[in-house]
């Protein structure tokens, strides 16, 4: 191997060593859990969008949501009756409380809830079509703690 060789080969297996790891992390990092929550809750919620935090809404809309599963926004989200009874006992115990939050909304939509709408009222429709957005439930897109229910304004980083 000559001198000029060396560097390319060692970036080729620097690259062969470590992406592979770097890939095994970022999916570890894709699906995070709430504390506390069941892992049926992380498994069934987090496998076609984020998990969302029980806090975010009340037991008025956490009871909807669950109860029409079979219908989930267009969707058959239908589970067993004992993982739905384990979901919607820990929803229901950990939702919103305060008065603002619990509040029922439209179509149970956490996005349409008063609170939501006034906590992203400087947000323009037009960031919600962003590609990297898409819409107001994709809470990931700006809140990179968002799937562990880290909500801090501090951390919001909204995409181009």
């Amino acid at each position: 191997m000559t001198n000029s060789e060396f560097p390319r080969r060692a970036a080729l297996a620097f690259v062969l060593c470590v992406l592979p790891a770097l890939v095994v992390l970022a999916r570890a990092e894709a699906v995070q859990s709430i504390k506390g929550a069941p892992a049926s809750f992380t498994a069934e919620c987090s496998s076609c969008h984020m998990a969302y935090p029980p806090s975010l809404t009340g037991k008025a809309n956490w009871r909807g949501i669950m109860a029409g599963l079979d219908k989930h926004y267009g969707v058959d989200a239908s589970i067993d009756s004992k993982t739905q009874q384990e979901i919607s006992t820990w929803l229901l115990a950990n939702a919103a409380t305060s008065a603002r939050q619990a509040a029922a909304s439209p179509e149970f939509r956490i996005t349409r809830s008063d609170w939501f709408i006034r906590k992203h009222d400087e947000v323009s429709a037009s960031v919600w079509k962003r590609a990297r957005i898409k819409s107001a439930a994709n809470c990931v897109a700006c809140h990179s703690g968002a799937a562990r229910g880290d909500f801090d304004e501090d951390g919001v980083r909204i995409p181009k």
